[in-house]
């Protein structure tokens, strides 16, 4: 989740939220290194879960969520293996390389209405396409190279990071009080303020180049978007957490919900040719 907590966090959940938090960043980046099918397993398994966790904020029976999720792992198991193998990268990435994912997209649509009409719900249509298209998105970066999911994620995580001590330690003015009450401008400008710093600093090392360098601070704010729009789904289902399968943390979804937008906003930036790298 990026920006402010939501509620205060207590200090005898610090220990715990710590760890965890180290661990899942460990466990991604090993994945994002190794690539391969071990990413794509972890990306899968994350996007099942989401999915699950939106069907409960959305009150969906556990039995349609599974069908649905189900759909969305073979979909994530099978397109993205014909679309972009595993083992079969392009030599010379060109705005050409990026074409087959509109196929992916236009399957996954037809897959969010097969699971709206299994649920019998509009909800997990939207709630499939939602978790499904980045999640093929950043399987696609990573097929392209690990460099660009590294970086998506530093962005993420500074805009998290960033934005909370900010908002914690200078308070002031409430962002969004009526969706997320705790978060605020400052915290807001301290997210977008980390992400640029940290950005710029991995493209370097990265050697990502254009725009790459240059766009952290936007990302932060597509980052903090997509927060407050998850806040806005869970206030409206009148819950603090999606979940609580990750300790300290609550669920998938409040971990990656600001991830979900950047990673399709760069994969867009990469297909419309705005990459010098």
């Amino acid at each position: 989740m990026t920006g402010d907590a939501e509620d205060p966090i207590k200090p005898s959940d610090l220990p715990t939220r710590f760890a965890a938090g180290l661990a899942m960043v460990a466990v991604a980046i090993l994945a994002i290194y190794v690539g391969g099918w071990l990413f794509r397993a972890l990306v899968v398994a994350a996007a099942a879960l989401m999915l699950i966790e939106w069907a409960d904020l959305h009150r969906v029976g556990r039995r349609w969520a599974y069908v649905c999720a189900a759909i969305l792992v073979l979909y994530l198991l099978a397109v993205p293996e014909w679309l972009f193998p595993v083992d079969e990268m392009d030599d010379v990435v060109t705005t050409e390389s990026f074409m087959p994912a509109w196929t992916g997209f236009s399957i996954a649509a037809a897959l969010a209405i097969v699971s709206g009409l299994v649920a019998r719900r509009l909800t997990m249509f939207g709630g499939f396409l939602y978790i499904a298209i980045p999640a093929f998105a950043l399987i696609v970066l990573n097929w392209i190279w690990f460099g660009l999911v590294f970086w998506a994620m530093v962005v993420t995580w500074a805009t998290d990071i960033c934005a909370y001590f900010a908002g914690r330690s200078i308070g002031g003015p409430k962002l969004a009080p009526r969706v997320s009450p705790n978060k605020t401008w400052a915290g807001l400008i301290g997210g977008i303020a980390g992400a640029a710093v940290f950005g710029y600093l991995t493209a370097y090392f990265l050697d990502l180049g254009s725009p790459f360098l240059y766009i952290g601070g936007a990302m932060a704010v597509i980052a903090q978007a997509g927060d407050l729009y998850e806040s806005w789904v869970k206030r409206r289902a009148g819950v603090k957490d999606s979940g609580t399968i990750l300790p300290g943390h609550g669920g998938v979804l409040d971990r990656l919900d600001g991830l979900l937008p950047v990673v399709l906003a760069t994969l867009a930036l990469l297909m419309a040719g705005q990459w010098t790298g």
